[in-house]
């Protein structure tokens, strides 16, 4: 069971990431405390590369401090395809909660 309560979660992560990456450039340590904010246990092993890969599919854009070395902190910004992408799931989110919690 736990394993198809991780893949679900690992959707619910990210929508949080894209939503809060198009309000305001957001960092790994803000986005693990947020997330356990919102009751969710997500470790650095798990969330820096799903960021990767938000940032390979061109939805969120990282840019680090040059003169902070090796370990510098990274930002991220939701990007115009990842405003697309958030609208999407936005729509379905609605459609999902419509269905699923009101039942109509």
């Amino acid at each position: 069971m736990q394993q198809v309560e991780r893949e679900i979660l690992l959707s619910f992560w990210k929508v949080h990431i894209l939503h809060h990456a198009d309000e305001a450039p957001i960092h790994g340590q803000w986005i693990i405390n947020e997330l356990r904010h919102h009751g969710y246990d997500i470790s650095a092993g798990t969330l820096y590369p799903m960021l990767s890969r938000l940032v390979r599919h061109g939805w969120l854009r990282c840019k680090t401090d040059k003169d902070g070395g090796r370990r510098a902190r990274k930002d991220y910004r939701l990007t115009g395809e990842g405003k697309k992408i958030l609208t999407l799931i936005r729509e379905q989110i609605k459609e999902l909660y419509d269905e699923v919690v009101l039942g109509t």
